[in-house]
C-alpha cells in the first residue's frame, strides 16, 4: 500500500502555512527553489507550532495532543500520541533515520520525506517506498538550510528542491522539545523491529511522555528530552497474533531492559565518552510498554517508569 505521506504532509503544512504569526514561525523561500519554515532556529516557535511538527512527522497518521499528568505526586503537562497507522507514521515517516551532512551543516532528519529517499535499511526491510513529486521533511538542527542543501535533497530523492518544504527547529526550543517527546510511540517500534518482531502485527498505538523543560542548550535538551521518554514514556500497542512471542520478545522491549537504565542520559552519555554508539542500544525505548492482544484478549505489561530519575534530571525543585 502507498501511503501518499507527502501529500498528506504537505496538505497539513499548507493548512497552517498562513498562521505562522500565531504559531510564531517563519518561512523562508531559498533561492534555487525551495521553502524551510523556521519553528525556533530565529523564531520563537511555541507549543502548537510544536504539535504541529510532531503531526507533519507522522504525515497527519496520529493525533497528537498535551494532556495532564503527573510525576510521581507532582502535576506536569504529557505529549500524547494516537494512530491506527503506527507503521506508516511511525517508521515510514517520523523516525529520526536520515543524518543530513552538507559542508558544515548537520541535521538528524525525519519526516515523509525519508520515504521518498528510502535510503535506510529499514525500508528494504519493511518494503516501502514512496514516489513522490513534493517532500516534507523535519530537521533537528541549529542552522537554517541552505541552498546547498536543498540541491542534497534533491538529489537523493529525486524531489526537485523547488517542490521541498523543510521544517526546521534546534532540539532546545519549546517547538523541537516536544516535536522529540512526540516520539514515544516511534521509539517502541524501533525497537521492537530491532528486536525482529513483526510491527505489522501492531494494528494501533498509543503513548504519552512528560513534556521536557526546553535544555539552555543542544546538548542538555538531548538529555532532557531522552530522559522524558526512557523514564517516563508509557506506550500502549494493540496487536495480533500470539501471546507467546509477546512473552518472549516483551521483557527486552522497555528501557529498563538496559544495564544503563536508572542513570540520566547525560550521565550515560559522559561514561560513554560522549559517543552515541558506544552506549546500550537497548536503552532506547519507553520506559513501560503494555500489549494488548486483540485476538486472544491477553493484556501483557513490561518496565517501569522512574519518577525520582525524572525528577533529578528535568531539575524539579519543590517550592
Amino acid at each position: 500500500m502507498t501511503w501518499r505521506l507527502n501529500e498528506r504532509a504537505l496538505q497539513l503544512l499548507e493548512s497552517a502555512a498562513a498562521d505562522q504569526p500565531a504559531l510564531r514561525v517563519a518561512q523562508h523561500d531559498i533561492p534555487g527553489g525551495g521553502r524551510v519554515f523556521d519553528f525556533g532556529v530565529a523564531a520563537e516557535g511555541g507549543l502548537r507550532a510544536g504539535l504541529l511538527m510532531a503531526q507533519v512527522c507522522m504525515a497527519g497518521l496520529a493525533d497528537v495532543s498535551l494532556t495532564a499528568g503527573s510525576i510521581g505526586d507532582r502535576a506536569w503537562p504529557h505529549v500524547m500520541v494516537a494512530t491506527d497507522q503506527p507503521v506508516a507514521a511511525c517508521l515510514f515517516s517520523q523516525y529520526a533515520g536520515w543524518q543530513v551532512a552538507v559542508d558544515k551543516f548537520f541535521a538528524m532528519g525525519s519526516g515523509p520525506i525519508r520515504a521518498v529517499g528510502a535510503r535506510e535499511e529499514l525500508f528494504e526491510r519493511l518494503n516501502y517506498r514512496e514516489s513522490a513529486a513534493a517532500a516534507v521533511g523535519v530537521l533537528e538542527t541549529r542552522k537554517l538550510p541552505t541552498a546547498a542543501v536543498l540541491a542534497e535533497l534533491a538529489a537523493k530523492t529525486g524531489v526537485v528542491p523547488a517542490n521541498i518544504s523543510l521544517l526546521v527547529a534546534p532540539t532546545a526550543s519549546p517547538a523541537g522539545t516536544l516535536q522529540v517527546v512526540a516520539r514515544s510511540v516511534e521509539t517502541a517500534l524501533h525497537k521492537l523491529h530491532e528486536l525482529g518482531f513483526d510491527v505489522h502485527r501492531i494494528r494501533s498505538a498509543w503513548g504519552t511522555a512528560p513534556l521536557a523543560p526546553v535544555g539552555q542548550n543542544d546538548m542538555a535538551a538531548i538529555g532532557l528530552t531522552n530522559d522524558a521518554i526512557l523514564y517516563g514514556g508509557r506506550v500502549t500497542l494493540w496487536v495480533r497474533g500470539d501471546d507467546e512471542s509477546i512473552a518472549a520478545i516483551g521483557p527486552g522491549a522497555p528501557a529498563s531492559a538496559s544495564s544503563g537504565y536508572g542513570q540520566p542520559f547525560q550521565s550515560i552519555f559522559e561514561a560513554a565518552g560522549r559517543d552515541f554508539y558506544k552506549i546500550d542500544p537497548l536503552l532506547f525505548s519507553p520506559a513501560e510498554i503494555t500489549f494488548q492482544n486483540l485476538d486472544t484478549g491477553r493484556v501483557q505489561q513490561f518496565g517501569r517508569v522512574a519518577p525520582d530519575v525524572l525528577i533529578q534530571s528535568f531539575g524539579v525543585q519543590a517550592g
